[in-house]
């Protein structure tokens, strides 16, 4: 019998540049060591998927406890996730040529990414599960890095969620990563071209995000439309999106952390104008009002839900954001950028054309 097999995938931090990713953009982002999902994979007689005992409930004390998870958490847990990217998996060897051998598993995962935050929860399960299938089938040196979101996002768009791959590629990597989404980058070899950057150069970084936060996954849906209609005000405003993640990249290079402040700043101020306040809601424009009112930066991580801070003016200013967010309600906390997670082999394929 093989050994068992466990990973972890981290949240994620759109630093710059988002919601461009999905719009043939550039963005900056970061693997978030503050929260994570972890993937169990162990050898098995059958293929077992193993509900989790919160997050994939199916046993309740009374009908208004079923309706009450249901209204806070929603239909889904992390089972269809993993057996969607199974399913993905499979069918990626298969059309790629690559055997897999005949043995079976059981799958069981957790995790403790805040549920709606817009840290992307769902796509760390994916992300750790098909690290665990990799190993499991010794096919981690046939499937090249760069795909690898690819399978995750697939993943997921067969559930019905709606996503970019901006997510999957920190998650896959790890660490801080340049993402140039490219129209002829993503016709011509199916994704984008990502550049590793030095976790470094980042300064001291902060997360603000609510215990009871508005569903991240309706932002997209009157800009996603409005652009493919050609709508000329939403085509600009996502290229000047896109621009602020190549303006970030050299500000960071340069450690000119008065530019990266500004660029959060305008990033978040450019798709307020794009999706409008009722889109992007009161709780979460809050959270970076917050920020503004003691002069940090801010900044959406994701779609909504948690915010991420820059504080130029240091200590003092970062122990009266702190203050503020609690008498808010809000949690706060220092960030931990996570290093790159690619080891030998996963170099190898990133080298091999």
């Amino acid at each position: 019998m093989a050994a068992v097999i466990e990973h972890k995938s981290y949240a994620r931090v759109g630093l710059l540049g988002n919601p461009s990713d999905v719009y043939f953009g550039n963005t900056i982002s970061f693997s978030l060591g503050n929260f994570w999902a972890s993937v169990r994979l162990e050898p098995s007689i059958d293929l077992v998927i193993v509900p989790h005992p919160s997050h994939d409930l199916v046993q309740f004390n009374s009908i208004s406890h079923l309706v009450n998870r249901l209204q806070n958490e929603g239909y889904y847990g992390g089972v269809r996730l993993l057996m969607a990217i199974i399913k993905i998996f499979h069918n990626y060897c298969k059309e790629s040529n690559i055997t897999l051998h005949d043995g079976n598993f059981t799958l069981s995962y957790d995790t403790n990414i805040p549920r709606q935050t817009g840290l992307s929860g769902s796509s760390a399960i994916v992300s750790a599960a098909l690290s665990c299938l990799l190993d499991f089938y010794k096919v981690r040196h046939l499937i090249k890095v760069e795909v690898r979101p690819n399978l995750v996002l697939n993943a997921e768009k067969e559930l019905g969620i709606v996503a970019g791959l901006q997510d999957r590629v920190a998650q896959v990597y790890g660490g801080v990563v340049y993402m140039d989404f490219g129209k002829n980058h993503m016709d011509e070899l199916g994704h984008g071209i990502y550049t590793p950057m030095d976790v470094d150069l980042l300064p001291s970084l902060y997360l603000i995000y609510a215990e009871n936060p508005s569903d991240s996954g309706k932002v997209h849906s009157t800009v996603r439309q409005r652009w493919l209609d050609g709508d000329k005000f939403i085509r600009s405003t996502i290229e000047e999106v896109a621009n602020i993640a190549v303006e970030g990249r050299k500000a960071l290079l340069e450690k000119d952390y008065n530019k990266l402040a500004a660029l959060m700043n305008h990033n978040f101020d450019l798709r307020r104008r794009m999706f409008g306040d009722n889109a992007l809601g009161a709780m979460n424009i809050e959270m970076v009002e917050i920020a503004r009112k003691v002069g940090a930066a801010s900044k959406f991580t994701g779609s909504g839900g948690a915010v991420v801070v820059f504080c130029p003016d240091g200590t003092s200013q970062v122990k009266q954001l702190e203050d503020a967010c609690h008498k808010a309600g809000f949690t706060f906390q220092p960030i931990k950028v996570m290093p790159s997670f690619l080891n030998e082999t996963d170099l190898q394929t990133l080298k091999s054309k």
